[in-house]
């Protein structure tokens, strides 16, 4: 096992949660899976196409396992098709195992614009056709499930194994790319955002051995014994409607994993909150993702770069805080959406405020070293940032599906890949004679901020160094000012603005306080650890 990797991810004590067996192994071996082959896939347009790829090509007798938080049937992988739910649902017709775990969602009144009937009619339409698709509410009161995870795994070959994991969801508004145009099948957000939101996402594809610990995360949740959903006359109907059980059927014997296929190491972390009756594999709930960001903000040395969707939550900004203060040489560059998704006059003050707390605590630790930004495509629109990526030092980083918030760390269901690379010293060949090899996470940066600050990948700002904080600040000035002089002139080139939330008012903090105290970010630790930066 690299021991570099040790020092960077979680032990076993560490990872909080003896319950399960998610890369728990013999004694004396690491909690992590090594000899995986990582990549990221940077928006969902790359996503859905890679996906769609490996769907298309499966046959009778191998399978296909998901969960999701939110599904759309209709959502097409590719311009011409087909759809998310026609793909799933004539594999299933052919033969090939379907099976997947999609939150239940606590209905359109409740939650919209999340939406309960879209995940029913996506579960309906695989369960039609032979699959095994359940509505799941196994959660925490007011939780979410929200692991977005898909497994293939063939019959004949297992080498060819692969797993996806991320921030992207089998659903609308997801398919963009790199214009950011937006997807044309859209969800209705924030009005600031257009009639097809401009949408920047991420997920990665992993082959290997960890390819067996994903399914066995997929595992865990589906033999969980306890009932998919309350007891209710509604329910029941949902659940027939649906073709549902009450209970899923049981899993077929677990294949060995796959051969080793590349030199990435990559531990997978998790949230599940405290709940009753509790889940058998993490019956004091897994905090193990916001364990695993402390230990390596205090890594830290030289830059944290974040892209979340949120980023709020005083117990999230208290560890970067800490290392800002600890590492004078450290500097912060975080990249979140310009406005909430629902920023109206009764969701925007919650949101803005806990932002608002986090990035004051953060700026007041460091003012000088700390960057943050929103972005906006070609025209001049928002683009919504749903990525949730974390590369500290070009060494370590996380894709997943959990945001920087405290339900997400404490309340919803989550999966996050934290990965290494163990051959970053080594060499490759490039046509030109061996050159260093580039650790995983610094590739990763490279591509975000390229497309970001519109340079070339290779353009020698981008590299590490101390000016990469001023580069952020000078590119998003010269588009502010842009916008400031009236857009008279050529438009200076990037995504990158200065972000800037709008203030929440004294009256709008008494009532705009609770709500995000206990609605819209809870905390699901126990009792003991509220209150605390301790997860």
């Amino acid at each position: 096992m690299d021991s570099t990797a040790g020092k960077w991810f979680l032990n076993h004590a560490e990872r909080g949660n003896p319950a399960s067996a998610i890369q728990s192994r013999d004694a004396g071996t690491a909690s992590w899976s090594e000899g995986n082959l990582v990549r990221p896939l940077v928006h969902g347009a790359t996503y859905f196409s890679r996906l769609h790829a490996e769907l298309r090509d499966l046959k009778a007798g191998d399978r296909v396992w998901f969960t999701d938080w939110r599904g759309d049937a209709d959502e097409k992988l590719e311009d011409g098709g087909p759809t998310i739910g026609g793909l799933l649902a004539g594999l299933a017709r052919s033969g090939v195992e379907v099976r997947g775990l999609v939150w239940r969602s606590h209905g359109e009144r409740v939650s919209a614009p999340i939406s309960g009937r879209s995940n029913e009619l996506l579960s309906r339409k695989i369960n039609d056709a032979g699959g095994e698709a359940l509505l799941d509410q196994r959660v925490r009161l007011f939780g979410s499930h929200h692991q977005k995870l898909v497994v293939i795994r063939r019959r004949d070959d297992p080498s060819r194994d692969v797993a996806f994991v991320g921030g992207i969801d089998l659903s609308h508004s997801r398919r963009d790319d790199s214009r950011h145009s937006g997807d044309p099948q859209a969800v209705t957000m924030d009005p600031h955002y257009g009639q097809t939101p401009p949408w920047h996402d991420a997920a990665l594809e992993l082959r290997g051995p960890v390819v067996a610990d994903v399914l066995a995360v997929f595992a865990e949740r589906w033999n969980d014994p306890h009932p998919l959903d309350r007891h209710t006359p509604y329910r029941m109907l949902l659940q027939r409607l649906a073709r549902m059980p009450r209970h899923p059927n049981p899993l077929p014997e677990a294949a060995p994993p796959p051969p080793p296929a590349g030199p990435h190491a990559v531990q997978l972390l998790r949230t599940y909150g405290m709940k009753h009756p509790p889940f058998p594999f993490a019956p004091q709930g897994e905090r193990s993702i916001a364990r695993a960001y402390a230990k390596a903000f205090a890594q830290a040395r030289s830059l944290i770069y974040i892209e979340d969707q949120y980023l709020w939550s005083m117990e999230v900004a208290s560890g970067i805080a800490a290392a800002l203060e600890n590492n004078p040489a450290l500097h912060v560059i975080i990249v979140v959406p310009r406005y909430p998704d629902s920023d109206g006059p009764v969701g925007g003050p919650p949101r803005r405020l806990g932002q608002l707390r986090a990035l004051s605590l953060l700026r007041r630790a460091a003012p000088d070293r700390v960057g943050v930004f929103n972005l906006e495509n070609s025209e001049g629109t928002p683009i919504y940032v749903h990525a949730k990526i974390c590369i500290i030092d070009d060494t370590w980083f996380t894709c997943g599906s959990d945001n920087f918030n405290r339900r997400s760390w404490t309340t919803d269901s989550e999966l996050t890949c934290a990965v290494m690379d163990t051959a970053a010293s080594g060499l490759t060949g490039d046509g030109n004679g061996a050159q260093p090899s580039q650790p995983l996470a610094r590739e990763l940066r490279l591509q975000l901020w390229a497309e970001h600050l519109g340079l070339d990948y290779d353009d020698p700002r981008l590299q590490s160094g101390q000016g990469q904080l001023e580069l952020w600040h000078s590119t998003a000035e010269a588009l502010d000012q842009w916008h400031r002089t009236g857009r008279r002139s050529t438009r200076p080139a990037g995504q990158v603005r200065h972000h800037t939330p709008s203030p929440v008012g004294h009256f709008q903090r008494l009532w705009a306080d609770p709500i995000y105290r206990f609605i819209v970010d809870p905390d699901g630790r126990p009792r003991k650890l509220r209150g605390t930066s301790r997860f």
